[in-house]
């Protein structure tokens, strides 16, 4: 599966239903990045890896020219005021300090704005909103940049203006289809759109890192049958 790709070719740690390691031992070989996914809740539970969990991952990256991309485990929002202090910023610095090791590719997050956008009255909504947007920013210093085309899909955005101004600062790039959820295999996606998204990555030669961000074994090959067509109708080489 690698190597026929002009990027790097990543996908999630959660195609076998199974704990991480036992994923990107599988994965290995097959793509060269590996998206952490991780989570912790405010019971305690989470799957954040052990130091020697975080020393397998490294001997297999080094084995595998394998990169991994981290997923934080909240949504990113500075506390009440704009403060430092909010608890997902804490956690993502934690997890930050857990996976240093492995010199991710990137960070990457959600930003939480439910609570600012609330408002019923639309100018304390565009108030609100602004400040939702000063304090991303400011959030956004923590962690690195990537483009959710998935998600930009998903609200019936057109994803290649977005990607065409962000491209040249962006480091990691989400696809996944969309069918009654999203993270579902991109074989859901109009050939065309998919068309239009590869040219973008094609004329500007992208060498980043693509994370086909699904949770299966049927949509990861759902979605590189799908990545392999749309390189062929654009006339690079595909494969199997």
């Amino acid at each position: 599966m690698t190597g026929m790709f002009p990027f790097r070719l990543g996908t999630t740690s959660y195609i076998l239903p199974d704990d991480i390691l036992p994923n990107v031992r599988y994965l290995a070989g097959r793509v060269q990045d590996v998206e952490l996914v991780l989570f912790e809740v405010d019971d305690g539970r989470n799957n954040l890896p052990s130091g020697e969990v975080v020393a397998e991952l490294a001997a297999l990256a080094e084995a595998h020219a394998l990169t991994y991309t981290v997923h934080l485990p909240l949504d990113l929002r500075l506390g009440a005021g704009g403060d430092l202090g909010h608890v997902s910023l804490a956690k993502a610095k934690a997890v930050i300090e857990r996976t240093r090791p492995l010199n991710p590719w990137a960070y990457v997050l959600h930003l939480d704005g439910r609570e600012l956008l609330a408002a019923r009255d639309s100018a304390d909504r565009a108030r609100r909103a602004a400040e939702w947007q000063d304090q991303a920013v400011r959030a956004l210093e923590v962690v690195a940049r990537c483009v959710d085309i998935g998600h930009l899909w998903l609200d019936q955005q057109d994803p290649v203006p977005y990607l065409r101004s962000a491209l040249p600062r962006t480091r990691v790039i989400h696809l996944h289809g969309v069918g009654q959820r999203d993270h579902q295999s991109l074989a859901l996606i109009a050939p065309d759109a998919l068309d239009r998204v590869l040219a973008v990555l094609l004329a500007e030669a992208y060498a980043g890192v693509v994370t086909l961000e699904i949770f299966s074994q049927a949509d990861l090959d759902g979605s590189v049958a799908a990545l392999n067509a749309s390189l062929g109708r654009h006339g690079s080489p595909g494969g199997g």
